[in-house]
């Protein structure tokens, strides 16, 4: 479904004001992100939707009309059921003019650097940071100088319950004789999992709480210059943010932290 940009904008406004309530939305560590200029956020991705992090963009238009822009894959801009959820939050595919433009005007970027890794798990896998060595969105941080803010939800692997592991299941298939006989794009993850009135994708999320944990700016060169192409100077940074990322999930779910 492809909306004109107001109708998408306050579709995707309402919908997720909505969703607010559906959730009983809080925000803990608000004043970390209501900051003056660009900022990358960066975060963990619940299950199905990073629907805390889209509630967070919600929340801050509707507090300053400050615009939170999101890096999303061109094939979920695609999808038939979701590709309006993309339009609405103002996607940009990568890198490139379009991003430059967003941190031009003092926006900011919403990025979950694991994706469907981490958001099309089965439920025994919950509440654990998992981006690899997936260092892209440090590179972009790096290059276009932006401290880093943090956010985990909790609540977040609870609105739907996942049967399997879509990611993985999604890769094979894509290498299967059956995707090449039905010539399928590929790309997307195979994710069996339901919620409150179904299976996904075409049902509500169970209305659990979502809390949403913004830590306070990382500051990716409050120690020196950093080499974009330096592995091992990008590695050390990759397990502070994740190192972050996870310690707010464990203490916003009571979790002891050493």
């Amino acid at each position: 479904m492809n909306l004109g940009p107001a109708a998408a904008r306050a579709a995707w406004q309402s919908y997720w004001t909505a969703m607010r309530y559906y959730h009983r939305f809080e925000v803990r560590g608000l004043e970390n992100v209501e900051r003056s200029g660009p900022a990358m956020i960066v975060g963990y991705h619940g299950r199905g939707v990073a629907h805390d992090m889209i509630m967070l963009a919600s929340l801050l238009y509707e507090r300053s009309g400050a615009e939170t822009r999101a890096v999303i894959h061109q094939k979920v801009v695609e999808l038939p059921v979701l590709g309006w959820l993309p339009q609405g939050l103002g996607y940009v595919p990568g890198d490139g003019p379009e991003l430059e433009a967003v941190f031009a005007r003092g926006e900011s970027l919403m990025v979950t650097p694991a994706g469907p890794i981490e958001g099309c798990r089965s439920f025994r896998e919950r509440y654990k940071v998992n981006w690899g060595n997936r260092l892209g969105y440090l590179k972009m941080a790096l290059k276009y100088r932006l401290p880093i803010i943090p956010t985990a939800g909790t609540g977040v692997d609870d609105t739907y319950i996942g049967l399997n592991n879509g990611y993985e299941w999604g890769k094979r298939f894509d290498a299967s004789s059956i995707a090449k006989l039905i010539r399928w794009p590929g790309g997307f993850p195979l994710w069996f999992a339901f919620g409150a009135t179904g299976p996904w994708p075409m049902t509500l999320p169970f209305p659990v709480k979502i809390v949403c944990h913004v830590g306070k700016p990382i500051d990716l060169e409050a120690e020196g210059p950093v080499d974009p192409s330096d592995r091992k100077a990008l590695m050390r940074l990759h397990e502070r943010v994740t190192g972050t990322v996870q310690k707010l999930l464990d203490e916003g779910r009571g979790k002891r932290t050493s």
